[in-house]
Parts: structure tokens; C-alpha cells; sequence
């Protein structure tokens, strides 16, 4: 048995697993459980990770991965298929988990780095390929990837030398990670929001302050769906 809030957690976390790919910071999980600290959040991940709900994943920052999940949130009383979420996801979660079919990897071209921190010059020049897991690509469009450069998403399970796979779009919705370039020079991979006619990047990091500008210095050029690291 789950208690309300240990419930309301681990739909949280699922949630935006399923959406972004990346679990949430412990900041974004005590904002939306209208916690006052971490600590209870700490105290409220240690009991899902004991009843075996989720697992801590080692030499990740913020790394969650779901285990199992109860019935009250589309789980299977009679057994549950772990499953790593690697990008986008359907809208509902099936009744039990099925073995993923074989998964071919495809190629990526890797347009260089994207600052996850001071953003650095655009960079539109491919400079080599990278094999990605055909699952990451399922939500339809053109994909590419970028080197993470920096520390400023580490909280979003981000750091420098990581690969993420982009999907490319012009719109997001707030919360959506994505690619943003400023002023027309400057790419920078951040946290969307919306505020009115400004649109605020935030970091994942509060050594980084939130950048705030006019909608017109912002472009968009895609999404976060996926994350590689090589070890």
C-alpha cells in the first residue's frame, strides 16, 4: 500500500518521464506536491524505491526509472515489465508491459555542441553521426543530436558530454525542454516557459539564473526526446 502523497509522487514522476524522457528535479517534485523541503521528498523516494515502485539509477544525476505501478495508475496487480523511457511515450499506460520488440538502431547526425549553460554560438554543421535506438525516433518528424556542453541541466539527470536527441519543432509547451536560439546566434538547450509576451529558460541548476526575453528574441528549434551517455 501506497500512502497519498508516496502515490502522488510516483504519478508525477511517471508523468514526466513519459513527456520529457528525463525525470524531474526534486526542486519540480516538491514544488508539485506543495512540499515545504527535500528532505521529504528524499523521505518519499526511499519508500518507492523500497516497496520496489522505482530504482535509483548510479552516476546519474536525478536518474529515476520506473519499476512498476500500482493499478490505481494503470499498473498490473499480477506482475509488471520494467521499462527504461527513453523519449516519447503514448498518452495512456498499458495494463501490462509487453517485451519490446527488436529496436534497430538508427543514424543521427550530431550538429555539433549545444551550451547547457552560457549559450554558445549556433552551431548548423554536422560533425558525425551517432547511432540512436529507433524507440526514441517514434514520435514521427526530423530528428537530430547535440553534445551537451556545460552543467546548468544536471538537475534535469543532463551533464556535459551527454548526447540528446532532438526532435525538431518550433513550439513548445511550458515545462518542454528544448533548443532555443537567442537573438539569432545563440543556442542554448533550457527549460520552456511562457510569461505573458516574454518567454523564460530556465536551467535545471541554481548556480544558473533564468533568462528572461521578448518572445521575437526566442526560437525554438526543437524538443528533447531522448538522452545518450557513454560511460
Amino acid at each position: 500500500m501506497l500512502t497519498r502523497k508516496q502515490l502522488d509522487l510516483l504519478d508525477f514522476i511517471n508523468t514526466r518521464l513519459q513527456r520529457d524522457g528525463v525525470p524531474p528535479s526534486f526542486d519540480e517534485m516538491k514544488e508539485a506536491l506543495d512540499l515545504r523541503s527535500k528532505s521529504g521528498i528524499h523521505r518519499l523516494i526511499t519508500a518507492l524505491e523500497e516497496r520496489g515502485f522505482i530504482r535509483r539509477l548510479a552516476h546519474r544525476a536525478r536518474a529515476i526509472e520506473i519499476v512498476k505501478l500500482p493499478e490505481s495508475l494503470g499498473g498490473d496487480a499480477s506482475g509488471f515489465t520494467p521499462e527504461i523511457i527513453d523519449g516519447d511515450r503514448p498518452d495512456s499506460i498499458p495494463a501490462r508491459a509487453t517485451p519490446i520488440e527488436t529496436v534497430h538502431a538508427m543514424e543521427l547526425p550530431v550538429m555539433g555542441r549545444i551550451a547547457a549553460g552560457v549559450p554558445i554560438e549556433a552551431i548548423s554543421e554536422v560533425s558525425h553521426n551517432v547511432a540512436v535506438p529507433g524507440q526514441m525516433l517514434r514520435g514521427g518528424g526530423e530528428h537530430y543530436a547535440l553534445e551537451v556542453k556545460g552543467d546548468s541541466m544536471i538537475e534535469a539527470g543532463i551533464n556535459d558530454g551527454d548526447v540528446v536527441v532532438i526532435r525538431e519543432t518550433q513550439t513548445a509547451m511550458n515545462g518542454d525542454i528544448v533548443v532555443a536560439l537567442v537573438e539569432g546566434h545563440e543556442a542554448t538547450l533550457k527549460r520552456f516557459f511562457l510569461r505573458g509576451d516574454m518567454i523564460a529558460l530556465e536551467a535545471a541548476n541554481p548556480a544558473y539564473q533564468t533568462r528572461v526575453l521578448p518572445q521575437d528574441h526566442v526560437k525554438v528549434q526543437g524538443r528533447l526526446v531522448g538522452l545518450i551517455r557513454t560511460y
